[in-house]
């Protein structure tokens, strides 16, 4: 949706915006797919004796096609309009289902030490993208914003950093029961190598956005001073 409304937006038309918005969700999708094979598969599986990184390639993987994705030349058009940040926002709020973790752990499928943070961090965050999108849409561009997103990378990145460190590698630090398995596995593993890395790269490119903004802003103003 935010694809679609951004490339009408910046007059690309809806025939046009309806074919980006369908080739970007069928790669995704695809990747959604391939990494379920994979995780179906064991692929992603935790090893006590042995570090398997390929859930956290998966994702790396993930991100970095979607932030090449939003250097190509169409997508740059449709960030490059001052509704972007807005549109970048919205999807966050969906991040309140970060609360399923509370539910594994009431399950006894995950530990208190990832669950509670991710889920408090996810919820946080997915309660405050619709008023921090509407200040967008408004045109106001402040530190809010930029926290609001720093703060979602650091919510992102807290829950992978205790996923990996309570896992069943030999990297294992926290010792807690149980361990973090449950994420490596269905469904959960789809979060690690889906949802996470598309979330990160939204915040990424929101921030770069809102620089790029400022930076025009204080060109602008400067610019007026100097006539």
């Amino acid at each position: 949706m935010a694809l679609y409304r951004g490339a009408v937006a910046v007059g690309m038309g809806r025939r046009t915006a309806t074919v980006i918005v369908t080739a970007a969700g069928a790669v995704w999708a695809g990747w959604l797919v391939t990494s379920g094979a994979l995780a179906a598969v064991g692929a992603f599986r935790q090893d006590p004796g042995a570090n398997r990184p390929w859930i956290g390639l998966a994702a790396v993987a993930a991100l970095t096609a979607v932030l090449v994705a939003a250097r190509i030349p169409v997508a740059r058009r449709i960030l490059a309009d001052p509704g972007a940040p807005a549109l970048l926002t919205w999807p966050h709020t969906l991040r309140v289902a970060g609360g399923v973790f509370l539910v594994v752990w009431a399950l006894g499928g995950l530990p208190a030490a990832f669950a509670i943070p991710a889920a408090l961090g996810d919820i946080a965050i997915g309660v405050a993208a619709p008023f921090v999108a509407r200040r967008l849409a408004s045109g106001i561009y402040d530190a809010r914003a930029v926290w609001f997103n720093i703060m979602g990378i650091v919510d992102l990145v807290v829950a992978v950093g205790v996923a990996f460190l309570a896992g069943l590698g030999p990297a294992r630090l926290l010792d807690v029961t149980p361990s973090t398995e449950a994420v490596a596995l269905l469904p959960l593993a789809l979060i690690a190598t889906t949802a996470v890395p598309l979330a990160v790269a939204l915040h990424i490119v929101s921030l770069r956005r809102l620089h790029a903004m400022s930076r025009g802003r204080t060109g602008m103003a400067a610019d007026a001073l100097t006539r």
